[in-house]
């Protein structure tokens, strides 16, 4: 039996979205500090990535989104099992060139692209995994930092930055956004502050499942970062579930800054994080026994 990824699982890139594994959701709220997470793999990435910022598995192909900051220019990388580049498709305009957490809804990724601050402004558009041709959707006054699609209810999800605000859209079968200014006026809070969403994912049933990284300090001359996993129900609003994720590299950086994809195995789970900048690893954990 192959993973089903946490998205979506289709068995070609052209069929209409599938319902996330039903016990994605159900294995996350299993997830406790005390859980025990054995790296399967790391996948050395054989191009400079730049600051990834949210990552999408379809098949053994993944899409990462990244914000080169030296030139103010995003990118949505296609890469391929082995850690090499496929393809590099430019994203944003101007100003607008930091993209976020991307979705996919079983035929287009959705990837926004905003300013590089918060209360700023957003462009949202929709990729074909195959071609790498992107189309913009709408913009947005505001920064997201992420989005979700679900493809239940097909509508988007998307969090501001630092994930203080939820927005949502309803999309239509051809992918149109009717009136997308509509949410600024309907925002909700986000009642939790334990981290700031970097990356999300649709994980069935309504809910989305987001990854992300806090900075405390516990004196004022040093710091220290935590990573999280939050599942949120969409329609309320607020997470159902919160774990730390305590997985650093030698640098101190946490395994969730930034990109994050979970997907389901015959025995539990299996996570792929990019944390570093420029000379990035794929690394890849799974978590076992699963009743």
């Amino acid at each position: 039996m192959r993973p089903l990824t946490a998205a979506i699982v289709t068995a070609a890139l052209s069929l209409p979205a599938a319902p996330p594994a039903p016990e994605l959701a159900a294995r996350v709220k299993q997830l406790t500090r005390a859980t025990v997470w054995t790296r399967a793999a790391a996948i050395p990435v054989k191009f400079p990535t730049h600051h990834p910022q949210g990552m999408v598995k379809i098949g053994d192909t993944f899409y990462v989104s990244s914000v080169d900051r030296e030139n103010a220019a995003g990118h949505l990388f296609k890469i391929d099992k082995d850690g090499a580049l496929v393809a590099d498709l430019p994203l944003g305009a101007g100003e607008i060139f930091h993209p976020g957490g991307l979705d996919f809804d079983g035929t287009s990724l959705w990837v926004p692209v905003a300013e590089y601050r918060p209360d700023s402004r957003t462009i949202v558009y929709r990729v074909d995994p195959q071609t790498m041709k992107a189309t913009e959707v709408f913009r947005f006054a505001d920064h997201l930092g992420a989005l979700a699609f679900d493809t239940d209810t097909r509508t988007l999800h998307g969090a501001s930055w630092g994930s203080r605000r939820f927005y949502r859209w309803q999309v239509s079968a051809d992918g149109r956004v009717a009136d997308p200014g509509v949410p600024a006026r309907i925002a909700r809070l986000n009642p939790s502050h334990y981290v700031d969403y970097q990356d999300c994912h649709y994980a069935g049933g309504g809910q989305m499942l987001c990854s992300g990284v806090t900075v405390l300090r516990p004196t004022p001359s040093s710091t220290f970062r935590l990573g999280g996993l939050e599942l949120v129900d969409l329609a309320a609003g607020r997470p159902v579930h919160q774990v730390p994720i305590q997985l650093w590299l030698p640098s101190g950086r946490v395994m969730t800054e930034n990109p994050m994809w979970m997907e389901t195995t015959p025995a539990g789970l299996r996570t792929y994080f990019l944390p570093e900048d420029d000379q990035s690893t794929i690394y890849v954990y799974d978590v076992k026994s699963f009743s």
